[in-house]
C-alpha cells in the first residue's frame, strides 16, 4: 500500500504541481482540497489526478478530519503556517509551499517559525518547506561536491534572486491570482491590521529562492547580517506596500564563509545575475555558472596548483534518479509508519 496524499489549494501554482504529485509512483490516493468548487472540478479532470482521486473536500477543517498520510499545503501564503500546524496536529504529515507564511511582520514570521519547529516536536509529524532551489542541478551537484571534500574550506559565496516585477513571470499577475477569488479576496482585510500599525513587506522576508541553495550545500546556519535597501521612486503601485523594492545583504556564516545576498523585485535586466542562482568559492574548488574550477590543493606545497576548468549541463550536474522498481514501500497500517517516522 503506497501513501494517500491530500493536495490543499489549487488555484495557479497547486494546478501545476497537483498532476506531478498524483503521477509519483508511491502514491496511491489523492484528495484534493479548495474553496472553490470549479478549481477542484478542473484538476479533478486531469488524468493523471483522476486516475487515484479518492475524495475532495472545500477547507482544511474537512482536510484534517481525512484519512490520509500527508497534505500538501499550496495554498495562500499568510494562511500555510496555522493549515500546517493544524494539519500536522490532526496526525498528518505535512509539505508546504514556500515561505513558511507571508505577512507584513517580521517578528511574526519568527513568531510562526518557532510554532512549526514546537509543532513538529510535540506531534511527532514531519513537516517539509517545498523550496525548489534544493532541486535544481547546480545545488544538486554543489551538494555532491561538498560532500566528498572538493570545496576545500568555503571562503565566500553569492546569491540572488532576480526576478523584476514585470519579467516574463510577471509579479503583478502573481498578485491579481492572490488577491482575486473565495480566499484571495479577503486578503486586503486579513492584511488591514497590518498596514495599520505602518508595517510594509520587503523582498527579504522571502529570501529562499536565494539563501536556501548555499545553505543547503554548505550546511551551515547564518550568524548575522547588514542589508541596504533600495525603495521604489516611481509610485509603482504594486509596491506601495513595500518598504524596499530591492535589498542587498551581507551574512556572516557559522562555518566562516561570507555570504552576498540579493533579492531584487526592481531591476531593468538579470544582467551578470542568472534569475535564480548562486556561486561557491573555497579554497580547493569554487563553483560559478555551470563551471567547476579545482586546483587539488590539500597541504602548502612548493609546485603551483593551477586551477582545472570543467564545464557542465544541467543534466550532467543533476542527481541520477533511482531506478523505477525501488519506489515501493511495504504495505502496514497508517500509525505503524507513523510510529516509524518519530
Amino acid at each position: 500500500m503506497g501513501i494517500k496524499l491530500g493536495l490543499a489549494g489549487l488555484g495557479a501554482f497547486g494546478t501545476v504541481f497537483a498532476p506531478l504529485f498524483a503521477s509519483h509512483p508511491l502514491v496511491d490516493a489523492i484528495y484534493l482540497c479548495d474553496a472553490e468548487a470549479d478549481k477542484i472540478k478542473q484538476n479533478a479532470e486531469n488524468p493523471a489526478v483522476a486516475a487515484k482521486l479518492a475524495g475532495t473536500c472545500f477547507s482544511i477543517d474537512e482536510m484534517a478530519k481525512i484519512d490520509c498520510d500527508g497534505v500538501v499545503v499550496q495554498t495562500q501564503p499568510s494562511l500555510h503556517a496555522p493549515q500546517c500546524i493544524q494539519l500536522m496536529e490532526s496526525g498528518k504529515f505535512v509539505y508546504s509551499a514556500v515561505p513558511v507564511i507571508g505577512v507584513p511582520d517580521d517578528n511574526e514570521i519568527l513568531d510562526w517559525c518557532s510554532k512549526i519547529i514546537e509543532t513538529v516536536e510535540k506531534t511527532g509529524m514531519e513537516y517539509m518547506l517545498g523550496e525548489t532551489t534544493i532541486y535544481r542541478p547546480q545545488t544538486m551537484f554543489c551538494r555532491r561536491m561538498a560532500r566528498q571534500g572538493m570545496f576545500g574550506d568555503f571562503v565566500y559565496a553569492e546569491a540572488e534572486y532576480a526576478h523584476d516585477v514585470d519579467s516574463s513571470c510577471s509579479l503583478r499577475q502573481v498578485q491579481a491570482h492572490r488577491t482575486t477569488g473565495k480566499i484571495g479576496g479577503t486578503l486586503a482585510e486579513r492584511n488591514r491590521h497590518y498596514y495599520e500599525r505602518g508595517l510594509k513587506s520587503h523582498p527579504m522576508s522571502y529570501p529562499t529562492h536565494s539563501v536556501s541553495g548555499v545553505l543547503d550545500v554548505m550546511r551551515c546556519k547564518p550568524l548575522s547580517v547588514s542589508a541596504i535597501g533600495y525603495r521604489n521612486s516611481n509610485n509603482d503601485p504594486f509596491f506601495k506596500n513595500y518598504d524596499f523594492s530591492n535589498i542587498v545583504a551581507f551574512f556572516k556564516l557559522d562555518n566562516g564563509c561570507s555570504l552576498r545576498v540579493a533579492e531584487m523585485r526592481e531591476i531593468s535586466s538579470n544582467i551578470g545575475l542568472d534569475g535564480e542562482d548562486f556561486r561557491i568559492f573555497g579554497t580547493r574548488g569554487s563553483y560559478s555558472l555551470r563551471n567547476w574550477r579545482y586546483n587539488g590543493r590539500v597541504e602548502p606545497t612548493p609546485e603551483k596548483k593551477p586551477n582545472v576548468l570543467t564545464e557542465y549541463t544541467d543534466q550532467e550536474m543533476r542527481d541520477p534518479l533511482p531506478p523505477r522498481s525501488l519506489c515501493r514501500v511495504q504495505s502496514r497500517p497508517q500509525h505503524q509508519r507513523r510510529r516509524q517516522r518519530r
